[in-house]
């Protein structure tokens, strides 16, 4: 099968369009037929060796977590049949033509390849941090990266439970934040200040979603390093924070239920660029200079 492969740490370059045999399912396993494959942040930081802590790579790596396809061959014990539309999460690397998946969910009908492909890692993310900040109804949460993908879930689920939010983004897209329920402030110099401008009252939680540097400026706004998490800051070591990662633990078919729940009650999805398989390289680029614009996937069928 075709898949991109890279075998040492690097930039988009060391990524390759390799032919490699085909996964076979082991038990409760399924193989899937890849039609989409999602791009998250982490699967460039995976490649470029920021998350090895110096280990070597041992052996050639598919990157990809989120996948969409169709179920091509089932091991042992496993709930899906031959030819089921499924999603979730890709064990062998989702960037290739077929990928072994334990954690799937049938996909319905009306829900878009590009779409299911975009969320399980935004949605599992979104809906953990939420959880690790115990928002509540009637409580106001600040949420840095409102437009992206995880903040842009997290900002609509959040203003669903009862929360006011209130979202940092781009100049461009504050009419956008704002269309999701959300207070927009433009993020830059500045914006704490701005956020106080239309804050009635004390910041009970903040969700970074961005990553640029914003946490020092959260904790004083917040008013102690209480209730406030980042996905994306390295600093929150330095400042005592939570910085929350995603676990092969919380990769389950109870969790994509409750993602697939929020869309069925009208969670909005932002698409990015679409790339055929073996531009697999310009992808992961565009996701690392941090401006995507939506989700970006990799069309591989």
């Amino acid at each position: 099968m075709r898949a991109i492969t890279f075998a040492e740490y690097g930039g988009p370059e060391v990524l390759r369009l390799t032919e490699v045999p085909a996964p076979e399912p082991g038990p409760g396993q399924v193989r899937v037929a890849v039609r989409r494959a999602g791009v998250n942040p982490v699967d460039w930081k995976i490649r470029s060796g920021l998350l090895a802590g110096g280990a070597a790579l041992e052996s050639p790596q598919i990157p990809g977590l989120d996948v969409a396809g169709v179920v091509d061959a089932v091991g042992d014990g496993a709930e899906f049949a031959v030819g089921y539309e499924v999603f979730g999460w890709s064990v062998t690397g989702a960037y290739a033509e077929f990928t072994l998946a334990s954690a799937v969910i049938r996909k319905p009908a009306d829900l878009s390849w590009e779409d299911a492909a975009a969320l399980p890692a935004v949605g599992e993310t979104a809906l953990r941090v939420l959880r690790l900040l115990d928002v509540k109804a009637g409580e106001l949460l600040l949420v840095h990266g409102a437009s992206r993908a995880v903040g842009r879930f997290a900002t609509q689920v959040a203003v669903a439970l009862g929360a006011t939010v209130i979202g940092t983004a781009g100049p461009h897209n504050l009419d956008e934040v704002k269309s999701l329920g959300a207070i927009p402030v433009r993020y830059g110099d500045g914006w704490p200040t701005r956020v106080r401008e239309v804050a009635s009252r004390p910041v009970d939680a903040v969700f970074d979603a961005s990553g640029h540097g914003a946490l020092p400026d959260s904790v004083e706004l917040r008013g102690s390093n209480e209730r406030v998490v980042t996905i994306a800051d390295l600093a929150a070591f330095e400042l005592g924070l939570p910085f929350s990662a995603s676990g092969h633990e919380e990769w389950t078919k109870e969790v994509l239920d409750e993602i697939l729940g929020h869309v069925r009650r009208g969670l909005r999805i932002a698409q990015g660029a679409g790339y055929p398989l073996e531009e697999a390289a310009a992808a992961q680029e565009e996701s690392e200079k941090g401006h995507p614009g939506g989700k970006l996937t990799i069309a591989v069928s």
